[in-house]
């Protein structure tokens, strides 16, 4: 396998917050259970402005945000109210369906924060989509991390180097988050059948690459060396294909639309008429939110 070179391409989700959206992408659809990564920020908002994701409904996934600078509300339908920050997890499974906000606390609205961070969608092996859906908070001191000449490396979910992040993912993922200083050198785990690796920051080279910020490289399975070119950020993502060995379904496409993502178009074809037709037995509301984002079709 040649390693597969990806620009982030910008998105934006309005109010002027641009992201850049790595997955899905033409050549990459997927990288382990990963389906979907947007790296957002650094973006400085003044006193009085913030970020304001409306409630909005997934199935199918499960969502991980992780932070590298500033702070999100995170609310939903199952009245999870929780604020995440730089290091810590929040992880969401969507299963059958739920809804949640992201917006920035009311204190650092006032005062103004810088926010950078990554999002993340997994989709669920074929037993779990229509899973109930469940909201876990993990602190950052619940992390493993390895730490080196130079490096630090967080064990945000899944497993490497035989140490275990307590997220608890549906399937086997890789999912690193890096700190690199100019020089150093870092081995990435060669157990993963699929990896990649995205430059949030810096300069690193990789597999006879170099990639700058929003580049991510999708690797070839064996050792791997990460090198730091400057001071860096970075993560590293993947895991297992999903389905692998589930009967009758080894590497069963996933379909995304919109924030939905299941294995059958009907799945999807029926969340969008529940959320279109504010079915509250489907997509509970977020208890003190009274907007919500539309069906974009």
């Amino acid at each position: 396998m040649t390693p597969i070179r990806i620009a982030a391409q910008p998105r934006d989700l309005g109010d002027g917050f641009v992201v850049r959206r790595l997955l899905p992408a033409a050549p990459l659809r997927t990288v382990g259970p990963f389906v979907f990564l947007d790296h957002f920020g650094p973006v400085d908002f003044p006193p009085g402005q913030g970020m304001d994701v409306r409630p909005h409904p997934h199935i199918g996934l499960a969502t991980l945000t992780w932070l590298f600078d500033g702070s999100i509300r995170h609310r939903d339908g199952l009245g999870s109210a929780l604020d995440i920050e730089p290091g810590a997890v929040n992880w969401m499974i969507a299963g059958r369906g739920i809804v949640h906000s992201e917006r920035t606390p009311p204190a650092l609205r006032e005062r103004g924060q810088r926010l950078h961070g990554i999002q993340t969608w997994m989709a669920l092996p074929l037993a779990d989509e229509a899973m109930a859906p469940a909201f876990v908070h993990v602190p950052a001191d619940q992390l493993p991390r390895r730490t080196g000449d130079g490096f630090e490396a967080t064990v945000v979910a899944g497993d490497a180097w035989r140490l275990r992040s307590p997220v608890p993912v549906r399937s086997r993922t890789l999912y690193l988050s890096l700190r690199m200083a100019a020089g150093a050198t870092l081995e990435l785990p060669a157990d993963h059948p699929e990896r990649a690796v995205y430059c949030a920051q810096g300069r690193l080279a990789v597999a006879g690459t170099t990639l700058s910020p929003g580049e991510l490289l999708a690797l070839p399975p064996g050792p791997a060396a990460l090198v730091a070119g400057t001071g860096s950020l970075a993560v590293v993502v993947g895991g297992e294909p999903l389905d692998l060995g589930a009967e009758n379904s080894a590497r069963q496409p996933r379909h995304l639309r919109w924030n939905f993502v299941a294995s059958r178009l009907a799945d999807i074809e029926a969340a969008a008429a529940a959320w279109q037709a504010d079915d509250q037995d489907r997509f509970p509301a977020v208890p003190g939110e009274s907007d919500r984002i539309p069906w974009p079709g």
